[in-house]
């Protein structure tokens, strides 16, 4: 839910990346920091385990300028990806405002993207959400491995398992490479703001 101070006509939104451990969530954080602009980004903030996976949250303070004089700033978060860390995944996506899911087209990551979304679903209802109610964008990553026959899902596929009534907009993309990165976000910052438009102003 975003945080509305009237006093200093300020709304703060929350967008959280989620998706299965190495899946590209906080390498998309780090390209959407590279691409903006310094006078719209703040520090990106990273910790990480020996082994370069996230366990608690990327955040990227940005300010999207007003709407209808209300300063629209947004909070970037990223989950951890593996199981263990179930309650930290709650607790980041408390209070979410949108969320980007991040699946990683491997065809050996099929069964943990499944999964993944599922966990999404349980955890959105664990901490007083819907998953119908919250703005989703689904980002289909590592397209750029399509280097042999068989080691990545076809994104009709991927529409099957994780968007079969294709209520989500869903991107391809490579966030290693940069594309895909800005149109996803783009995207749920669109949405974000749209809801939140909704809740302020009827």
């Amino acid at each position: 839910m975003a945080i509305i101070r009237r006093k200093l006509n300020e709304v703060q939104c929350k967008i959280v990346y989620y998706g299965t451990g190495l899946g590209g969530k906080t390498t998309n954080l780090v390209m959407i920091h590279r691409a903006v602009g310094k006078k719209v980004r703040g520090e990106l903030i990273s910790i990480n385990t020996a082994g370069d996976r996230t366990i608690f949250f990327d955040f990227l303070p940005m300010d999207l300028g007003l709407v209808r004089n209300m300063s629209i700033k947004i909070s970037v978060y990223t989950v951890p990806g593996q199981v263990q860390y179930n309650d930290t995944r709650k607790l980041v996506l408390k209070g979410a405002d949108g969320v980007v899911f991040v699946a990683d087209s491997q065809n050996e990551r099929r069964l943990e993207n499944i999964d993944s979304l599922n966990n999404l679903e349980q955890n959105l209802l664990a901490v007083g959400c819907n998953i119908d109610s919250v703005p989703v964008v689904l980002q289909y990553n590592k397209r750029d491995l399509n280097g042999g026959e068989g080691i990545i899902m076809p994104v009709a596929e991927m529409e099957r398992d994780l968007n079969p009534q294709n209520r989500w907009r869903s991107f391809e993309a490579s966030a290693i490479n940069g594309w895909g990165v800005k149109e996803s976000f783009k995207q749920i910052c669109i949405e974000t703001v749209q809801a939140v438009g909704k809740q302020l102003f009827t």
